[in-house]
């Protein structure tokens, strides 16, 4: 089966702690680690993964781009900026989990939806556009409801239109702002891909099929409650299924963790044609194998036998 993924947002110099105290600079960020897995996954002569961003006219943006592009990912609708740059961000880790320092404030990628004629444009040819709750939070919200209003027109001549909400707290100017513009962002959605604990303590559900229960009723289709290490809900066609998490003994670093299995879900489910159970499984698979590596993105070739070979 054929697909054409949008991955919409932000990605960001990434700073990844080595040995000796020294940092290994590279790119990342949520939506991009998830094209840059579906990239993996998916049969390239098939299947195409777009990333829509921006980012500045400075050489650290060429490199960026140029480091997309070198991935097999369409880099057609990223926009340039004049006068921006690029975010970046450093990972600190506790053992393999990690938290993060930003430096965002001029970063090129929150006008990706300032020229609504231009966003129209880059979904124009997809049949799955994604985002994230990161996605959101960098916006304004004048963008923010051009954003909505393009995914609407993905909804509407019948694309997938899924969302990760990914919650940022600090990214927000308080709770009840970040509450309602995912709950947005859930409302423009046919998938959702939450996190159990983060969802259950913004909005108070009492476990995940709480969780499930109020995104369903959104209007969400399809709702795949994570988890971590623990069993994945997922509720499709009015049926749920838990799926056991993939054993890793020893991971050696968490860092998209989340973004790698929303690839290994959507590669399997919207290219592959799996059951939602089968999806999770390999979403999962996916999710092993990337954090029993350091950074976000690891080598393609790690995880290319993991492909659903359909594109």
């Amino acid at each position: 089966m054929a697909a054409r993924f949008a991955s919409i947002g932000e990605c960001m110099v990434e700073l990844a702690p080595q040995a000796g105290g020294l940092y290994q600079r590279g790119f990342a960020g949520d939506t991009l680690n998830t094209a840059w897995y579906l990239r993996a996954l998916l049969d390239r002569g098939k299947s195409l993964v777009k990333y829509v961003t921006g980012v500045g006219s400075d050489a650290l943006s060429d490199e960026m781009v140029d480091f997309i592009a070198s991935a097999g990912i369409d880099t057609s609708a990223i926009d340039r900026v004049a006068g921006r740059t690029v975010g970046l961000y450093l990972i600190t880790l506790n053992g393999a989990e990690r938290s993060f320092t930003y430096w965002r404030n001029e970063s090129a990628a929150k006008l990706l939806a300032s020229v609504s004629t231009r966003l129209d444009a880059a979904l124009a040819d997809v049949d799955v556009a994604y985002f994230s709750g990161i996605t959101l939070a960098i916006l304004s919200s004048e963008h923010r409801r051009a954003l909505f209003a393009a995914l609407a027109k993905v909804r509407a001549r019948g694309g997938e239109v899924v969302f990760d909400p990914n919650l940022r707290p600090r990214l927000w100017p308080d709770p009840s702002t970040m509450a309602a513009a995912i709950i947005e962002g859930y409302r423009a959605a046919t998938i959702a891909l939450p996190t159990s604990p983060d969802d259950a303590e913004l909005y108070g559900d009492a476990d995940a099929i709480g969780t499930a229960d109020r995104i369903a009723a959104l209007g969400v289709r399809e709702v795949v409650v994570k988890a971590g290490a623990e069993p994945t809900l997922v509720r499709a066609g009015g049926l749920d299924a838990w799926v056991a998490a993939e054993r890793v003994d020893r991971p050696v670093d968490t860092t998209g963790a989340g973004d790698s299995f929303n690839a290994g879900y959507l590669a399997a489910r919207l290219a592959g044609g799996r059951s939602p159970a089968e999806a999770v499984r390999h979403g999962h698979a996916v999710a092993a194998r990337v954090i029993q590596a350091r950074g976000a993105l690891i080598d393609m070739n790690l995880v290319a036998d993991l492909g659903v070979g359909a594109g």
